[in-house]
């Protein structure tokens, strides 16, 4: 009861928003467009994005500032269920945050190591970062190299982890990317237990250990095929934490010495027991996992409306559909078809 009285309030609100989520049917619309001005017209026609795109000419409809407003969406969404969410829900939301910042600060990295000049307005989040984050934004504006935004860093929790990668000249691109991403998905996985209830826990560790599972794996058949990682390397990179995948099975499909072998370790594992995983092929892992990662934000959500997994859900499906968003843009901009 007490669930249902504590989260009756913002779960109206999250039905409400999601009222505009986009449907299947009006992205194949979206994706028949011949133009990217057309499609952020289309937009403009959806209450979520058409305050962000006012104003923009057609000269500024490049992929950076595209992006750019897309995320503001993002966030604005995420500050109306701050603003509408009780202290404990705040304290999920405060945490969920730093996935936000860490997409911002990977972003200013990609323009550091690539000594590209930032191309996002980085004041539009200004007010925004001011309220939830300890990182100044406006510092990260001028850097010019890594170990400038490193330094940068020192008032954030990502000091501590950069500085390390620096200390052992390791700092370098997706070294960095790597240990936030790390340094995220292990605070979340701490904090559930000191924050969350004993059915919210357990919600959380359905979504948030599927996706540290899904990413190992994507990981280690990177580090496979690309670059040739050994062992050892390999643990460096995955997360230390797992849901349904076994010390063993890491450790197995870190020393394989084939894809193939890494495929079928796959389809041993737990998740082998998925018809899409059984079925699939080792090509499409990565839409493999959004398939499974989908499923089991969807699930939790219907079966606990009154709970966490209504912000964490919400929150998940709106950076999905971002992302879909940016790829239809993509695709209509270099004439390429849905497929």
């Amino acid at each position: 009861m007490g669930s249902l009285i504590s989260y009756s309030g913002i779960s109206t609100k999250i039905r409400a928003m999601e009222r505009w989520r986009i449907s299947d049917a009006q992205f194949a619309q979206m994706a028949a467009l011949e133009s990217v001005p057309e499609a952020v017209r289309f937009l403009m026609k959806l209450p979520p994005y058409e305050a962000i795109f006012k104003g923009l000419e057609e000269k500024d409809l490049h992929r950076g500032i595209i992006e750019q407003q897309l995320n503001l969406s993002q966030y604005q969404d995420f500050a109306k269920l701050y603003k509408f969410a009780d202290r404990k829900q705040r304290r999920f939301l405060e945490l969920y945050f730093m996935h936000y910042e860490i997409g911002i600060l990977k972003t200013c990295l990609r323009n550091v190591a690539g000594n590209r000049e930032q191309q996002q307005d980085l004041s539009v989040f200004r007010e925004f970062f001011d309220r939830h984050s300890r990182v100044c934004l406006e510092n990260l504006e001028g850097c010019k190299s890594i170990g400038q935004f490193i330094e940068n860093m020192k008032e954030s929790p990502y000091y501590g982890v950069l500085a390390a990668l620096q200390d052992k000249g390791r700092a370098l691109l997706p070294a960095c990317e790597n240990a936030m991403d790390m340094l995220y998905f292990k605070s979340m996985w701490r904090a559930k237990d000191k924050y969350l209830s004993k059915k919210e826990k357990r919600i959380i560790e359905q979504c948030f250990g599927t996706r540290m599972d899904m990413l190992n794996l994507q990981w280690i058949v990177r580090c496979k095929k690309y670059y040739r990682l050994s062992a050892a390397e390999i643990y460096a990179v995955i997360i230390p934490v797992s849901l349904h995948l076994t010390k063993a099975d890491i450790r197995a499909m870190a020393e394989a010495d084939t894809l193939e072998k890494v495929y079928g370790l796959i389809r041993a594992s737990w998740y082998g027991r998925l018809e899409a995983v059984r079925e699939g092929e080792g090509q499409r892992l990565e839409g493999l996992s959004r398939e499974i990662i989908d499923r089991v934000y969807q699930v939790t959500s219907r079966r606990e409306p009154y709970s966490i997994a209504a912000l964490n859900s919400y929150l998940y499906f709106k950076e999905r559909e971002i992302e879909r968003i940016i790829t239809t843009i993509e695709r209509i901009r270099y004439g390429v078809a849905a497929t």
